[in-house]
């Protein structure tokens, strides 16, 4: 089990070993308990790799606790495949917003107050990588735990053309938690802790912003295709993740074209 190392008492990670391209070190599944209790809850137990679901099942029962709930930050497949298998391990239900992902559980509703043995983590709806994205936050910590919204590394995709729109208002509005409550951490669903959390979010919004001028640039230039828009904006670009570089675009020729920024004849 890593424990971060921001100073939280009530936040551990078991790290799934499911390294790639989109999953950074791998899938980062969180066991969440207040101190001198027993009730856990566990956040993204993540894929269906059952030597790491049982992993995180022991490690709660080595530490003399049991699992009262899980909860998933969204519905793909890194973070909720393993849900299932995991509620049969421990007994306890799963909460999602997307109601095929739950397991016995819950819907997550925006600022739904999740409580397990003194443990409480508020739901923040943060739609934009998926439309069932959430935050969950820690406040007794100062802590966020961020799921894929927010990485501990690199930028997220945007899943689905009319996403970002939706994702820069969840963007805002974490600044402004982040701002008005001195949070301290963010505890992402891949890549290290953040202890500079007003600053991510601030680059994360930078960045974004400055790849929506890039966009506007391209197709100034003439480009009209996507995969032509790819070319210009993603110039360094893998193969590999060559996909989610196109998806990026599209959803930004969207979020351009619903606000008047797209000429006509432009792939939107």
């Amino acid at each position: 089990m890593r424990i971060d190392g921001s100073g939280t008492l009530r936040a551990g990670c078991v790290l799934c070993p499911n390294p790639g391209p989109m999953t950074l070190e791998g899938t980062n599944t969180w066991i969440l308990r207040e101190p001198g209790s027993r009730g856990v809850v566990v956040v993204d137990p993540g894929p269906h790799d059952e030597r790491h679901l049982e992993r995180v099942a022991r490690t709660v029962q080595e530490q003399g606790a049991q699992v009262l709930m899980a909860v998933l930050t969204h519905r793909h497949p890194d973070h909720s495949e393993g849900a299932r298998y995991f509620s049969e391990l421990t007994g306890a239900p799963v909460h999602a917003v997307d109601p095929a992902m739950r397991v016995g559980g819950d819907g997550l509703a925006d600022g739904r107050l999740l409580e397990a043995d003194g443990l409480r983590l508020r739901v923040l709806s943060t739609p934009g990588h998926t439309d069932d994205s959430v935050c969950l936050y820690l406040e007794a910590d100062g802590a966020i735990l961020t799921g894929d919204t927010v990485l501990g590394h690199g930028t997220t995709v945007i899943d689905g053309d009319d996403g970002l729109g939706p994702y820069m208002e969840s963007l805002y509005r974490l600044r402004d938690l982040v701002r008005e409550n001195q949070v301290r951490t963010l505890l992402p669903g891949h890549g290290p802790i953040l202890t500079t959390p007003g600053a991510v979010i601030d680059s994360y919004i930078d960045h974004r912003e400055s790849r929506l001028a890039q966009v506007r640039e391209a197709v100034d230039a003439g480009a009209v295709r996507v995969e032509e828009i790819v070319d210009r904006v993603y110039p360094d670009i893998t193969e590999q993740i060559r996909f989610a570089a196109a998806s990026s675009v599209r959803a930004q020729l969207r979020y351009l074209s619903l606000n008047g920024g797209l000429p006509d004849g432009v792939e939107a």
